[in-house]
């Protein structure tokens, strides 16, 4: 196993919402942010090692919704937000120092 963080997370489906509908309200809502990827595969930790960025996906099994996220948290934890908050405090790129 590639260090980091693999969440699953559960909650069930209410109104009949399909997959589909979801994977976009997910898209829709990370829409635009940098380090954030809406994966249409399970992810792994060894697609996220040595990245800031964080892998999601959702899904539907029976009547829940699955999403699992991946993340290194070397590179996304504490650190990696200090620079990405430095870099947004003081003008520069988002992505500076952090791709």
């Amino acid at each position: 196993m590639d260090r980091g963080i693999l969440t699953t997370a559960y909650a069930r489906r209410r109104g009949g919402v399909d997959e589909a509908t979801l994977r976009e309200a997910v898209r829709s809502f990370y829409k635009g942010e940098r380090f954030v990827r809406v994966v249409d595969h399970l992810p792994a930790t060894k697609h996220t090692t040595g990245t800031n960025f964080c892998d999601v996906h959702v899904c539907l099994v029976g009547d829940r919704v699955v999403v699992v996220s991946s993340l290194d948290n070397m590179i996304k934890g504490a650190s990696g937000a200090a620079v990405q908050n430095f870099n947004l405090m003081f003008g520069y790129p988002e992505e500076t120092g952090l791709l």
